[in-house]
């Protein structure tokens, strides 16, 4: 379990292929998967992505979002 803070314009340099748990705190969190699917999570949303079989994916923030994923 972890806290996460993305500053203002933080941008994903990799595509991650591990599961995660997450839940936006504070700010706006966008989510891309490698398929092409795209989301905006916005403070009180959620997302769960397995390590066995979904899309790889990367986030980004154009105005910082605060974050508690679950590994």
């Amino acid at each position: 379990m972890r806290l996460v803070d993305y500053s203002a314009g933080y941008l994903a340099d990799h595509w991650c292929e591990r599961g995660h748990g997450l839940y936006v705190l504070e700010g706006e969190l966008h989510t891309e998967l490698k398929d092409g699917r795209r989301f905006v999570l916005t403070p009180g949303m959620s997302y769960q992505v397995s390590g066995y079989g979904d899309a790889a994916h990367r986030s980004s923030t154009a105005t910082g979002a605060k974050l508690f994923i679950v590994d």
